[in-house]
């Protein structure tokens, strides 16, 4: 029965019982809280720290995310997409994916996938503003700030300690952990977790170019790592730049104009030169997977259940594919009169999702080996790979269908 040291003792102030308690405010678990509410549950979400309110005369954030059809769909489903879009979201149509080293190269265009859009590029602070705005009009309890403690199951619940809020406890049927890649729920749940550490850092920062982006997200790839120019829309490009640690200190502390030029270098001036930049920030990217995404009464979403290297941009869509897999596995358990955290539930929902966030996960690192590769026939090989893949219509049309998640 798994619990932290810190247990709930029966004489303390019990909160509301509820069907699902969400740990974690952030894009996932406010869409999971948002999503669950909407379709029926009682629901809680708890978070340490209230998001700050989006505006249009603040900074663009330097953390952006790349989100696809099956996002945009679900978070028109949630009712927020349109205010989102209409705010500061940067459609794109294209996307060139190119090999430094070959000249290989891959272009995914929208219209030729029978579609508008591949995407839209959308600041990770108005997301989840815009879902954490929405909660209360959906009757989310919105318990904040709030630290969980501990935990223990009950027969029929799970009753989480708290600090810091304006209850000490609160009772829940299924308790939903979205609370990042550390996730101190899940270490509390004793699940373990797989991975690597890519000794990278993702060097973020908002550029502006000589050229315009034309709705184009443009991806190269470095024998140091990958580079992508993600249109904003200003007219700026964001970058992701993933590069070794002492080469992303190195680059973090470089002068404006030597990184203008060494960005430019590395972007081959797709875009012309770079003429203006915001400050400089970086990441550590790693790949890591929860050995399982269920324990009792107990599920993991979003980055507490996977971290993956940012060069397909799909960390958060997985996420929101969770939100909405576990969603349609409760509703369907109500709906059969199940207990929606019973294990054989929790079960379905866990299986699915991570059999194919492991297969999203471990292909998007194949492809980080095999950008990796240095020997002369390797190269030749990967080079004469990506060409192939861009003349067969069929698959690259599967791999972008997969990437949008249809």
């Amino acid at each position: 029965m798994p619990a932290s040291s810190s247990r709930y003792e029966s004489s303390r102030r019990r909160g509301p019982s509820l069907d699902v308690a969400v740990v974690g405010g952030g894009m996932v678990g406010a869409a999971a809280a948002l999503a669950l509410a909407r379709a029926g549950s009682a629901t809680a979400l708890l978070e340490a720290r209230a998001p700050a309110p989006w505006s249009p005369r603040d900074d663009v954030d330097l953390r952006v995310v790349g989100l696809a059809p099956s996002s945009i769909g679900l978070l028109d489903e949630l009712g927020v997409w349109t205010s989102i879009r209409t705010s500061r979201a940067s459609p794109y149509a294209h996307m060139h994916v190119w090999d430094a080293a070959t000249g290989a190269a891959i272009h995914f265009d929208a219209a030729q996938e029978g579609r508008d859009l591949l995407g839209y590029i959308v600041e990770n602070n108005l997301v989840q503003w815009r879902l954490w705005d929405a909660l209360e009009a959906a009757g989310v309890r919105r318990i904040c700030p709030a630290q969980v403690t501990g935990y223990e199951v009950l027969d029929d619940r799970v009753q989480l300690s708290l600090n810091g809020a304006d209850t000490d406890a609160v009772s829940a049927r299924l308790l939903v952990a979205a609370d990042g890649a550390a996730s101190p729920l899940r270490t509390m749940a004793g699940i373990g977790t797989t991975g690597r550490d890519y000794a990278q850092r993702g060097v973020v920062a908002h550029v502006q170019t000589e050229r315009p982006h034309d709705g184009t997200a443009w991806q190269r790839f470095l024998d140091t790592g990958p580079l992508a120019l993600l249109p904003l829309a200003d007219g700026r490009s964001s970058i992701v730049w993933s590069l070794p640690e002492d080469e992303a200190q190195r680059v973090l502390a470089l002068d404006d104009k030597a990184f203008f030029n060494e960005l430019g270098v590395a972007s081959d001036f797709r875009l012309g030169r770079i003429i203006g930049a915001t400050a400089r920030a970086a990441f550590p990217l790693r790949l890591q997977l929860a050995e399982t995404y269920q324990a009792e009464r107990f599920v993991l979403l979003g980055d507490a259940a996977h971290a993956v290297h940012p060069l397909a941009g799909q960390g958060v869509n997985l996420g929101l594919r969770d939100v909405a897999e576990l969603r349609d596995t409760l509703v369907a358990a109500r709906d059969a009169g199940s207990d929606i955290a019973a294990t054989h539930v929790l079960r379905r929902y866990a299986r699915r999702r991570r059999s194919e966030d492991t297969l999203d996960a471990l292909g998007f690192d194949a492809l980080a080996r095999i950008y990796a590769w240095q020997a002369s026939p390797l190269v030749a090989a990967r080079g004469l790979g990506v060409r192939l893949i861009d003349k067969l219509s069929p698959v690259k049309r599967r791999l972008a269908e997969h990437a949008a998640g249809l």
